[in-house]
């Protein structure tokens, strides 16, 4: 069965069971209605993906591994803050009437810094270390800029990514402020194992261990009846990544260079609500 599932049944079990609520707090998201969006919550979770055991992607339901992956081209290719470049409606709650996102998300990862090499982006410092200084123990990437958060109409959830190398083995680490687990979770996760695979692709190295660590793992009221039939349900094994490995250059890889192989999701058709 997948490793994803395992994983996700006992993030959202822990947190239905030992989780506190913060209903008695005044909280900032609210539902469509208006009517405050309350969780359960548990604080520091850490989990441990190995890319090359499997690729951890939910079978208890689907999710749209394509358009998460249009989504991660759009903040690290693109390094774009405007919806007009993104082929999904993910973000359009968000945006304001130009499409803009705010100083967010793709427009810090594409502000230069100068370095003795010279002038680049956080992507591609990351990239140089990969390639040119594979010890380092400084390869990582922030986009929870304290300067600009002022102007983002969303402050980062994923915001940091620390990647290192362990002889020719790439693992990385997520960290996330804060985790909505039902409609979140997982593309999160699918996202930056995906993001992993291509960065030791680029690098000449082997994918190995995607380590998840979330401050704020969060169940909301009105998804707890979703989450509780989800988790009652039998994981089904993991599909086969693919991705083609004729692509080299970061820039390159394209939505359709990525494929999952045996891909068989339980059936789902309740709606997510979402808070905002």
């Amino acid at each position: 069965m997948s490793r994803a599932d395992e994983i996700f049944i006992q993030n959202c079990r822990d947190i239905l069971e030992h989780g506190v609520w913060d209903t008695d707090q005044d909280v900032r998201p609210r539902w469509e209605d208006g009517v405050p969006a309350h969780t359960v919550k548990k604080f520091g979770i850490v989990n441990r993906y190995d890319l090359q055991e499997e690729f951890p992607i939910l079978t208890l339901r689907r999710t749209y591994w394509k358009t998460a992956v249009d989504e991660l081209l759009w903040i690290w290719q693109k390094k774009s803050n405007n919806i007009h470049d993104l082929n999904a409606k993910i973000w359009d709650q968000w945006a304001d009437e130009t499409g803009s996102i705010g100083k967010a998300y793709g427009y810090q990862l594409g502000v230069k810094h100068h370095y003795k090499e010279g002038d680049m982006d956080q992507v591609d410092r990351v990239i140089y270390d990969l390639t040119h200084n594979p010890a380092s123990r400084r390869i990582l990437t922030n986009i929870y800029n304290f300067q600009d958060l002022h102007e983002m109409n969303l402050y980062p959830c994923a915001y940091s990514m620390t990647f290192n190398v362990s002889g020719n083995v790439l693992n990385a680490i997520l960290n996330q402020r804060s985790q909505d687990m039902l409609a979140a979770n997982n593309w999160n996760v699918v996202q930056y194992s995906v993001l992993v695979h291509m960065m030791a692709q680029v690098a000449g190295l082997v994918p190995g261990e995607l380590v998840h660590v979330i401050a704020d793992a969060h169940i909301y009221d009105r998804h707890v009846p979703i989450v509780k039939k989800i988790i009652e349900g039998i994981p089904k094994p993991a599909p086969r990544f693919i991705m083609d490995e004729s692509v080299k250059d970061f820039y390159s890889f394209t939505r359709d260079s990525f494929k999952m192989e045996g891909y068989d999701p339980h059936p789902f058709s309740d709606k997510i609500p979402v808070a905002i």
